[in-house]
């Protein structure tokens, strides 16, 4: 497939010179354009080595604007990398809305790296790309441009470009180890590269093969190739989208067709005080000492609670983090997005918070609010919170083969201990600040509520990240509830010897704590 770029094409200097200019005027504009838009744009840089990927990425910064680029190169990963899943160091990456990320390698650098060194098979390979594929089309569903340039050289000019480099003492070719293994097994290095084009080279994100032997015809093709690419995604986004007027299927209108997952909890279920206050002591000593397990075994965790209004998250949150040293752990409460957080995937406000190794972060409302109150009060459309079931298990999965500890809980109340709450909430001077508007208003949508979280549990309920439901009416037992949910959980996940801080399956997700 790389014949044709093998070619020998080139540009004159007066032909470049002639170009550029126009060009580079070109990229201002378009790139004002899109600030307007707020399509944030992906640029992929990679392809053989020696072929002037550095060279490329300083010329487009160059072109244009550099205060709405960023340029980001994934080499060795830090130790912060190392211990959170590897995804986690490209969501860091991604552009807010308007703006453009230039990413050195990204997503495919360490799988084109494994395979060549034959750290994994094809399968293994194989298994990455489709994740890879799966993480580029939510992008672009989100709204991303996605433009994947892949650079390329003839054997003979690759070993002519290193010899070249070589000599040149500011070049960062002198700092790689085993250079010679990449001019010895071009062909080696070519398959692996067709192979992962092929698999990866999609309608939506496709790849752009540039014949690099030539400087400057290589900057000119990528330059108005990049321009080609930001002008027909503002074309479209200028059309409209009407694959986002989807309409939701209406369910029978008998009252045993409208049953849920949560009218199946038993509410009145409680504890006596004395025992809840014997067992939540007991709780509190295991999951400290638990917490400290995970941190000497470098397993992270993620506590996620989700709830109705005034359901007890936040006093289920209080009695863990109450038994855990402060240093151990972040709790994290989500409120609605900020604007820069609004710039961004839904899902990136929540992948910056991953805990690193050994520790812990506890969400107060999650990612689900893209299925919850985003859907209910129709702050996403139809389709975006369809395809975030999808998204969801995607990012939970990844989680938790990376070795994340994951739990999920839905605290549940009845409609009557709401109302008393609210009114507890109202009378009591230090609670006022609980009880707003929106509560109030929420409640009102209660079997729209209820329907959204019967689907939600129904979809992303999985082997890997399964939801544990809490029957809430009696605070003492859904506390005790939550707290032994979390205790059994750990204690069956940090059997065994301590998780080492480095190595991982090659190209696929089943790192042990990090690597890339």
């Amino acid at each position: 497939m790389f014949e044709a770029t093998k070619v020998g094409r080139s540009v004159s200097k007066e032909d470049y010179k002639a170009q550029q200019e126009e060009l580079r005027t070109q990229l201002l504009a378009i790139q004002h354009d899109l600030k307007e838009s707020r399509i944030p744009v992906i640029i992929l840089v990679s392809g053989v080595e020696a072929a002037g990927k550095g060279e490329v990425i300083n010329r487009l910064n160059e072109w244009l604007d550099t205060r709405g680029v960023q340029t980001f190169a994934f080499w060795n990963e830090s130790d912060e990398e190392r211990e959170r899943p590897r995804y986690w160091r490209f969501w860091r990456a991604m552009p807010p809305r308007g703006e453009i990320s230039i990413l050195f390698g990204g997503w495919y650098q360490t799988p084109i790296e494994h395979r060549f060194n034959g750290y994994c098979t094809d399968a293994e390979l194989d298994g990455e790309l489709n994740r890879i594929v799966d993480f580029e089309r939510m992008l672009i569903q989100d709204g991303a441009l996605i433009v994947k340039f892949w650079f390329h050289l003839s054997e003979a000019d690759q070993k002519a470009r290193l010899k070249e480099l070589s000599r040149d003492d500011k070049s960062r070719w002198k700092m790689l180890p085993d250079k010679s293994k990449f001019s010895e097994h071009y062909a080696t290095f070519e398959q692996v590269a067709e192979r992962i084009i092929l698999h990866t080279d999609r309608g939506v994100s496709p790849w752009y093969l540039i014949e690099a032997s030539d400087r400057r015809y290589r900057d000119l093709t990528v330059g108005k190739t990049l321009l080609h690419a930001i002008r027909s995604r503002l074309a479209e986004a200028s059309n409209g989208d009407a694959a986002n007027n989807l309409v939701s299927p209406d369910l029978p209108g008998s009252p045993s067709a409208q049953i849920t997952l949560l009218d199946q909890l038993d509410l009145s279920l409680s504890l006596p005080r004395d025992q809840y206050k014997t067992d939540l002591k007991r709780l509190q000593t295991e999951i400290n000492e638990l917490a400290w397990t995970a941190y000497n075994k470098k397993r992270s965790t993620v506590l996620m609670f989700e709830g109705v209004d005034a359901g007890g998250k936040g006093g289920a949150i209080r009695r863990i983090t109450t038994a855990i040293d402060a240093r151990l752990y972040r709790a994290i409460p989500v409120a609605a997005p900020t604007d820069e957080e609004k710039a961004h995937h839904y899902l990136w406000r929540f992948w910056r918070h991953i805990p690193r190794a050994g520790h812990i972060t506890l969400y107060d409302r999650s990612w689900y609010g893209r299925v919850l109150v985003e859907r209910v009060e129709g702050y996403a459309s139809d389709a975006e919170w369809r395809r975030a079931y999808s998204e969801i298990n995607r990012f939970e999965e990844q989680l938790v083969d990376s070795g994340v500890i994951l739990l999920k809980f839905w605290l549940h109340i009845s409609q009557d201990e709401q109302l008393k709450r609210f009114k507890d909430r109202e009378s009591v001077p230090y609670k006022r600040y609980k009880i707003t508007e929106d509560d109030w208003r929420n409640r009102e949508k209660w079997p729209y509520y209820k329907e959204a979280v019967n689907e939600m549990v129904a979809r992303t309920s999985t082997r890997h990240a399964a939801w544990t439901l809490i029957e809430g009416d009696d605070k003492a037992y859904a506390r005790v509830k939550v707290m032994r949910t979390i205790c059994d959980t750990l204690s069956e996940s940090l059997k065994g010897d301590p998780i080492p801080t480095a190595g991982y399956v090659p190209c696929g997700e089943k790192r042990i704590v990090g690597g890339g």
